[in-house]
């Protein structure tokens, strides 16, 4: 019996911390115990327990947040490892139903940081991008993360590396908007000619864009492959990664 009662006090202390950590936004006391159905006094003694191991936080409102062993884990440089870790099927499956490169990118500072990558089936199109440093603005990834505010816009002229590059704020801009009609962006030739990417943003549990994956190889290939069906492909595989990493957009902005 003391087994079972300890098992069961964990299951609902590991219900509470997914209740909070996964809804994008603080919870009010009132609103966990209603979607859980737990008694006040229960829920009063698992949070304190929660709160006491830095798993949860009360913001100034005294709702709940995720604590401050969150904030450690994401600080610390083995979080990218393990964010390209588990991200590893889905590039894997984009990849076999692509035949293309793909690729895992994070924002920092002012770049895209390339952590992770599938290589394409393909001779032609197997350049490793990770490490390597590009215009954020010519890549379909960098215009994923500009468009959701991952990224600050640059300003000024813009560097162009081809005849499409885009060369000022405007242009950039006006790609972005698509970029967020459509749920993807796409970058046909404008990093070098004759290379096309496909992107599609992958979000925290906040609703946040925390990273992007593409789809990149030869423009002829691209296109035959069918940008929107790629588009397509990325968002639904995204949403999943999305989804594994706590985004619910459901519970966005619940309190």
């Amino acid at each position: 019996m003391p087994t079972q009662v300890g098992s069961q006090a964990v299951d609902r202390a590991s219900a509470l911390l997914a209740l909070v950590v996964e809804s994008g936004g603080p919870r009010s006391f009132t609103s966990l115990v209603d979607e859980l159905g737990l008694a006040k006094s229960t829920t009063s003694r698992l949070l304190q327990a929660l709160e006491r191991s830095r798993l949860l936080q009360r913001d100034q409102s005294g709702a709940f947040r995720p604590g401050a062993l969150f904030s450690i884990y994401a600080a610390r440089p083995s979080a990218l490892h393990d964010l390209a870790e588990l991200a590893r099927p889905t590039l894997a499956r984009i990849g076999e139903l692509s035949g293309e490169t793909v690729n895992l990118s994070v924002p920092r500072g002012h770049e895209v940081v390339q952590i992770a990558q599938v290589d394409s089936r393909y001779l032609l199109g197997s350049t490793n991008w990770v490490g390597v440093d590009v215009p954020a603005h010519c890549t379909a990834l960098g215009k994923v993360l500009f468009a959701y505010g991952a990224l600050p816009l640059p300003r000024g002229n813009l560097e162009r590396r081809t005849a499409h590059s885009p060369v000022d704020g405007a242009q950039l801009e006006h790609m972005l908007v698509e970029v967020r009609r459509r749920g993807w962006a796409v970058s046909l030739d404008e990093l070098e000619d004759g290379l096309a990417a496909v992107g599609a943003p992958v979000r925290a549990v906040d609703g946040a864009v925390a990273a992007a994956v593409s789809v990149s190889g030869p423009t002829t290939r691209i296109n035959n492959h069918g940008i929107t069906r790629l588009g397509d492909l990325l968002v639904t595989e995204t949403r999943g990664l999305s989804a594994q990493l706590g985004h619910n957009p459901g519970r966005e902005g619940v309190a």
